[in-house]
């Protein structure tokens, strides 16, 4: 176990001894940002460069272009390094696009607008990629407004609270993100919120993305995780592909892996990679929701301990972490004011408190006051917040 926790450290860039360059050397470190949540690729390179500002990871995806929103593992939004790009999209990006193609055209016969989903679903996208032709940029209510064949939605949770109409612009360019012919363009919010114009991939990125056949996608994608997350086991793999037994198997069979012991179970790392890590000293870090190094595995107990109710809410989707030496510690979170407050759910000592306040003072100092609300809050988040507007102190 201390072993995987001094790999999580340098390999992750998380102890300040072996920080990344910038933002895009970060997300190689990990094969890509979580961006589900806008303000967590930012908060995320934060933690891992040291200097980090905001135009820094603008410049990268707006400017240089070297990183990409993009579709891929588990239907998530990941900002992903453009080496990286075509064994993501082969490897994960291409299966989630299948997937809602499929829910698709379900959906557009089922809503009345075509009896032939497909073929509603390939003349609309025909339609879109005209429209972005040229290098233009648009956001998909301005495609909903040009083409007629857009204007359809279909109701879903009839008489619940969260129920309501769904349009299928936003679902459309879903499809064709996923099949990497469009990507998420400039962003029309701040760094904290997502309001992307679209277009094509060749016209942003300068080129179509490089073919590459799924089985070749999925090895070097596992290679990859395994060089940033391993060792780990093929639970891990397979729900962080968002892909199955069967063809994360296939991959370790392809690949120079052996076997380690996890605590009872059998765990991978690469043949090349087996040497034990040396020591580190002591660290502490502040990590945002969806955090990819949070979300790195499934089987999460070396880490995680027992505050998986606490810091995770009912969809798995992870919340702010302090992390001490390795492992989680507690939550921090920000009062009405936006000041950075840290709340641990444990005795660290005196050492790891002291670390973790000033990691609270360096973030306050960051954000400025500016307030970043997690899209998922958890249950430790909620009764914080809860806590913190009825009493108007902050937790430490």
């Amino acid at each position: 176990m201390d072993e995987r926790r001094a790999r999580l450290a340098v390999r992750h860039r998380l102890h300040p001894a072996h920080r990344a360059p910038d933002a895009v050397d970060a997300a190689t470190s990990l094969v890509c940002l979580h961006g589900t949540d806008p303000a967590t690729v930012y908060l995320s390179a934060w933690a891992r460069v040291d200097g980090f500002t905001v135009a820094d990871l603008d410049r990268a995806l707006y400017d240089d272009r070297t990183m990409v929103k993009h579709m891929a593992m588990r239907r998530t939004v990941f900002v992903v390094p453009l080496d990286t790009l075509p064994v993501v999209q082969a490897g994960a990006s291409a299966r989630v696009a299948a997937a809602q193609r499929r829910t698709v055209v379900k959906d557009v016969v089922k809503a009345g607008l075509h009896d032939d989903g497909e073929s509603w679903l390939d003349e609309v996208s025909r339609h879109i990629l005209a429209a972005l032709a040229d290098g233009r940029e648009a956001t998909s209510s301005e495609l909903k407004a040009e083409i007629p064949l857009l204007d359809g939605a279909l109701e879903f949770g009839a008489g619940k609270s969260w129920g309501g109409p769904v349009t299928f612009a936003p679902r459309v360019l879903t499809v064709l993100s996923a099949e990497g012919k469009v990507v998420r363009a400039s962003n029309k919010g701040s760094w904290r919120v997502s309001r992307p114009t679209w277009t094509t991939t060749e016209s942003w990125l300068g080129s179509t993305i490089d073919p590459v056949d799924e089985a070749t996608g999925v090895r070097e994608l596992v290679r990859m995780w395994l060089r940033a997350f391993g060792p780990g086991t093929e639970g891990d793999l397979k729900w962080w592909l968002g892909s199955t037994l069967t063809a994360v198997r296939a991959a370790l069979a392809e690949l120079d892996v052996v076997e380690v012991d996890l605590d009872g179970r059998p765990g991978y790392l690469l043949a090349d990679d087996v040497d034990e890590p040396a020591p580190v000293e002591p660290w502490g870090a502040l990590l945002p929701g969806l955090d990819p190094t949070v979300m790195g595995w499934t089987e999460r107990e070396w880490y995680l301990g027992p505050y998986k109710e606490a810091l995770f809410d009912s969809n798995g989707n992870a919340g702010p972490t302090a992390w001490w030496d390795g492992r989680i510690v507690g939550t921090w979170w920000q009062t009405d004011t936006g000041a950075v407050s840290l709340h641990l759910l444990e005795d660290i000592g005196a050492e790891g408190t002291a670390v973790l306040r000033e990691e609270a003072a360096r973030l306050d100092d960051w954000l400025g006051g500016v307030r970043v609300m997690p899209r998922f809050p958890t249950p430790l988040a909620k009764e914080l917040a809860t806590e913190g507007r009825s009493s108007g102190t902050s937790s430490s």
